[in-house]
């Protein structure tokens, strides 16, 4: 599967990268992520290193996402679409929390940013990329500018946008070309050493906070909304993957196997309990 080239600033890209008509796509500070659909429409999925054979196998925060895409993709329309399903790799973003707090309710699982056509051995357009990702059911990277021509973009005098999905400044633009070339002006990063909820840094305590009745009703309608049943095991499971893609930072410093173990405990009771109280309700 291939690989998605290194993204360099803006000011080490090719000089012909300013060149034509630009688009400047938000950069999401998350993880990188890269799927292909097999003849048989299996959806095969890597992130920026390695590829798994199995979807189950990727690292444990990316759940929430490659959920997202399996639900969503049309399998039917990209067979429709191309004379060969293995000839094409997506590219996108994991949307887990890493330097910046977004708005998760609205920010989708991912966002796709790149096609690459094995056969034509190029990535396609953005624009064309961008149609794509709309027409298979995947929502793509947002553009702050479509078609801007080179000759009207100062990189060095450019601000970066505030970002479409929190109440803040992107985490920077990507500037792409017609003919693919592409750089990036990173905005700046920021971390948090605890949990912004409750001030603290176990990750367990952090579950009673952030998974309240209200996110886990939130949850519950997404899965109705898929005409699954809302078992216990299936509302915990999506709170495991909401909260690790919520919470990453957190988790990640806290999170051995016994802390996730700990996590899915917690959520299983506390699913257990909302959904006694719908019942009774």
């Amino acid at each position: 599967m291939k690989r998605y080239p290194s993204l360099p600033t803006v000011s080490d890209a090719p000089r012909n990268l300013l060149s034509g008509h630009l688009w400047l796509l938000e950069r999401i500070d998350g993880w990188h992520l890269r799927f292909r659909m097999e003849e048989s429409g299996l959806l095969r999925f890597g992130d920026r290193e390695t590829v798994y054979d199995d979807p189950e196998s990727l690292p444990i925060g990316y759940a929430h996402a490659v959920r997202h895409v399996r639900e969503r993709f049309d399998r039917a329309a990209f067979r429709s679409a191309v004379d060969d399903v293995t000839d094409v790799v997506f590219f996108g973003v994991a949307t887990n929390q890493r330097t910046i707090e977004y708005d998760w309710d609205r920010l989708p699982s991912f966002l796709g940013h790149d096609v690459w056509s094995e056969n034509a051995g190029s990535f396609r357009p953005p624009d064309a990329a961008e149609a794509i990702f709309e027409r298979l059911g995947l929502d793509p990277v947002n553009a702050f500018e479509r078609e801007r021509h080179a000759r009207d973009f100062d990189p060095e005098s450019y601000a970066v946008p505030s970002s479409a999905w929190y109440d803040g400044p992107a985490a920077g633009v990507v500037v792409r070309n017609k003919t693919g070339g592409r750089g990036v002006i990173r905005g700046a990063e920021r971390s948090a050493s605890v949990d912004q909820e409750t001030g603290s840094d176990d990750p367990v305590e952090a579950v009673t906070a952030h998974m309240d009745r209200e996110q886990l009703a939130r949850i519950k309608t997404r899965i109705e909304g898929r005409g699954d049943p809302v078992t216990v095991d299936a509302l915990a499971e999506r709170a495991f993957e909401t909260f690790l893609r919520e919470r990453h930072q957190l988790v990640a410093r806290n999170g051995g196997g016994r802390t996730l173990e700990a996590i899915r405990s917690e959520l299983l009771d506390r699913s257990r309990t909302f959904l006694d109280d719908v019942d009774a309700s």
